[in-house]
């Protein structure tokens, strides 16, 4: 889902707290919404993360960060092949453990994709009367010479949805595990 229209109060407000860009005349941006069956805390493990995208994001097959895991550290990805990319370099530009809130910054690489800038939300709800999570990622980016807005924007919401898409799927294996192992 993207753009303002059909966002449920929750949403609108997770947006307007930590997902306002401000894009220029020459970018997109947009807003996307997953909601998994699986708590906060287990889903953050996952996201938290910097160092190991790899864990659920599908086109990410290395991570090599320089320096410590902190705000401004940066990571050299390896893109898998069929992507019309091989590496992309990304910094590290906020880490809320308290809020669940993560965001990064692509500095370089052999992609499109210029002043790339994401954030990705954690939220708690209750989904089918268990603890779940509202995941909102939010992104914007310069629209490369010989597109539009809106082939930047649909690209660059494809990879996102995939990416959340894998984080839901092992994020609700790795719920159903700790919901079916035997209690101590």
């Amino acid at each position: 889902m993207s753009g303002s229209g059909g966002f449920s109060s929750l949403e609108r407000e997770c947006i307007r707290r930590h997902h306002s860009h401000e894009p220029a005349e020459n970018q997109c941006s947009s807003v996307l919404i997953k909601r998994i069956k699986a708590p906060v805390p287990l889903v953050w493990s996952l996201v938290r993360r910097f160092d190991q995208p790899q864990k659920y994001k599908p086109f990410i097959s290395r991570c090599v960060v320089q320096g410590n895991l902190e705000i401004g550290s940066l990571r050299e990805v390896d893109v898998k092949s069929g992507l019309p990319a091989t590496t992309s370099t990304e910094r590290l530009e906020l880490l809320d453990d308290d809020k669940h809130i993560l965001s990064i910054r692509i500095v370089g690489g052999d992609h499109r994709l210029r002043n790339y800038s994401s954030i990705i939300s954690l939220h708690s709800e209750i989904i089918d009367g268990r603890p779940g999570t509202l995941v909102v990622e939010s992104f914007v980016v310069d629209t490369p010479e010989g597109n539009t807005k809106d082939e930047t924007c649909f690209v660059v919401e494809t990879l996102i949805k995939c990416n959340l898409k894998s984080l839901a799927d092992v994020s609700e294996r790795l719920a159903i595990q700790d919901w079916t192992e035997p209690m101590v």
